[in-house]
């Protein structure tokens, strides 16, 4: 697999640039995964933090669900990887859990995203609500959160892969 990522045109509209950046931040969560085999993907980054590049994609495609299927569309779909119970289990990893599982899973994820989102525009506010607080949200400002989510997690990513085999970049 090689991960393809561009950035946006510097001169699209709005909903194309947001669209574009997200799409090239999911990109650089897959390259960075690139080329490792489950055990390298399920290596915790620093004892005692469970952190790990397959726990990244797993989170990922958590949120990815939690924004644009409970929140945007007030979609009852239920958590994949985590519970009540274990509100980290998207991160803890058994030799059982492998990548072609995490990277289905968060692709699927990614899919309906895109078709939930298509149904919206920027202004357009979201049908379901925050689980904490309640608050509804334009379709722009989680385009935003997104891309903003995931640059946060994309330099965990890079360091995390440094250390498995000195793989560096952007």
């Amino acid at each position: 697999m090689s991960t393809e990522r561009s950035e946006p045109a510097t001169t699209a509209d709005e909903r194309t640039m947001l669209e574009g950046w997200l799409d090239y931040h999911r990109g650089t969560l897959a390259w960075k995964c690139e080329g490792l085999t489950d055990a390298q993907l399920r290596t915790a980054s620093v004892e005692p933090s469970t952190l790990s590049l397959m726990g990244l994609v797993r989170h990922m495609a958590e949120v990815e669900r939690s924004w644009f299927r409970r929140v945007l569309t007030d979609e009852d779909a239920g958590p994949i990887y985590y519970s009540e119970a274990d509100p980290d289990g998207e991160f803890r990893l058994t030799e059982a859990d492998t990548w072609q599982e995490a990277y289905g899973t968060w692709q699927a994820e990614i899919d309906k995203a895109r078709e939930n989102a298509a149904r919206f525009g920027l202004d357009d506010v979201t049908v379901g609500k925050h689980r904490r607080t309640g608050e509804r949200f334009n379709l722009r400002w989680l385009y935003t959160h997104m891309i903003e989510e995931y640059a946060r997690h994309n330099g965990h990513a890079d360091l995390i892969r440094e250390r498995i085999d000195g793989s560096t970049g952007d």
